[in-house]
């Protein structure tokens, strides 16, 4: 069962923007229309020694749906007549800051005494990614990695440091939540997927993450990169450059907005030609302003599966990436024959339907840099060693806690 099949988009902007101010509150956001999720940056040469110079936590870049999580409630009578009585209500937010509602699905508290659970997490804000793993004999488990707490019980946590956060959440959400399912294993078949919290390892333990993490979690969900989280800093809403995403070179990509020119009267879309442009084009965030940067290079065949998609392509937002042509011959998407010889152009790999606006010129740059740079598997490795070297000495100038 996919993701889309359990989850229900909240009906009405009305009631959306309720919830939009709800969680703005929460977060004591003054626009509550902006998706509240911190964003991480692009990994270049310089965070090698940014991992040398601070502690950072280390996570496999899993290839999901990314949403923040919205515990909250709702007055709802048993039965006509009867008094109101407060439910726990789960939505997803996701990047285009549009609300999902999640059924059967509840965050106990632990209780005392235990096993009573009458208690639930309420105006609680997790973050996530929503992944569908598959295993060998067929089977598919729909799973919520969370590797965020941002708010716990009307408790703002962002001004803590990642250790401390992660600390909240799994003694006071996950394991309140996995004793739950244990004492009654009933409620693990009614959910609409399982919460798990992401492995997260130290920034130096990349052997570990290469050899054995992401080999493993390639054959359930896919993985495309490393994120690395600093771990002695605050939650930041927006690009936080603390938080650092390494993809292998050759997978580097960049969200753009794709605008179609075609050959005739700029109202004449005819998809049975080859456009005569498929421009390319980065986001400013003023009134929406967009630059353009380069065009989409694509076959008269790529062409017929894009158009085979069904899904609209005009001001889409596009994921892509860089390619170097060496000596690859093709076409332009004009139809005029090009002999590449060592240039790069942009190639399509996805639609990108959960976000509304492509990348932030900075986010543009950033990837850019990463894409010069060419950090590679190798060179993280390479570099393992003295990681560890210098957080230990870390490690070691730090005060001893009392006994």
């Amino acid at each position: 069962m996919a993701a889309a099949d359990i989850i229900t988009k909240v009906g009405g902007d009305e009631l959306e923007r309720i919830f939009q101010g709800e969680v703005a509150g929460l977060l004591k956001r003054p626009n509550p229309r902006h998706f509240p999720g911190a964003q991480p940056v692009s990994f270049a040469r310089q965070h090698i020694e940014e991992l040398k110079a601070q502690d950072y936590f280390v996570c496999e870049k899993t290839d999901g749906i990314r949403y923040l999580m919205y515990l909250t409630s709702d007055d709802v009578s048993p039965e006509p007549g009867a008094p109101p009585e407060r439910t726990p209500v789960v939505y997803l937010i996701d990047r285009k800051n549009k609300y999902y509602y999640v059924p059967r699905l509840r965050f106990p508290h632990q209780e005392n005494p235990p096993k009573k659970y009458d208690n639930f997490h309420v105006d609680t804000i997790l973050d996530g990614e929503l992944v569908e793993d598959r295993y060998p004999d067929g089977r598919s488990t729909i799973k919520f990695l969370v590797f965020d707490l941002l708010v716990i019980d009307g408790k703002d946590l962002r001004e803590r440091t990642l250790d401390k956060r992660l600390g909240y959440l799994k003694q006071f959400i996950l394991q309140p939540y996995k004793n739950w399912l244990k004492d009654f294993p009933e409620q693990r078949h009614s959910q609409a997927f399982v919460l798990e919290d992401k492995k997260t390892e130290f920034s130096y333990s990349l052997p570990t993450m290469f050899h054995e993490i992401i080999p493993q979690v390639k054959q359930l969900h896919g993985n495309d990169g490393l994120i690395f989280t600093c771990k002695g800093t605050k939650y930041e809403s927006g690009t936080d450059r603390h938080i650092l995403k390494w993809k292998p070179p050759e997978e580097n990509t960049v969200d753009f907005l794709l605008h179609i020119t075609w050959a005739g009267e700029p109202e004449d879309e005819d998809y049975d030609e080859m456009p005569a442009d498929l421009g390319l084009y980065i986001y400013h965030g003023r009134d929406q302003d967009y630059s353009r940067v380069g065009s989409l290079y694509v076959t008269p065949d790529e062409w017929e599966k894009l158009k085979a998609q069904d899904e609209p392509l005009q001001d889409s937002i596009v994921e892509c990436f860089l390619e170097d042509t060496g000596a690859v011959n093709g076409h332009s998407s004009n139809g005029n024959q090009v002999n590449g010889h060592g240039e790069k152009r942009w190639r399509y790999h996805r639609t990108r339907d959960d976000k509304n606006e492509a990348n932030h010129v900075t986010t543009f740059d950033s990837v850019k840099i990463s894409i010069q740079d060419h950090v590679t598997q190798q060179d993280l490795l390479d570099h393992a060693d003295d990681i560890r070297t210098a957080w230990k000495a870390r490690d070691a100038r730090r005060p001893s806690r009392p006994q």
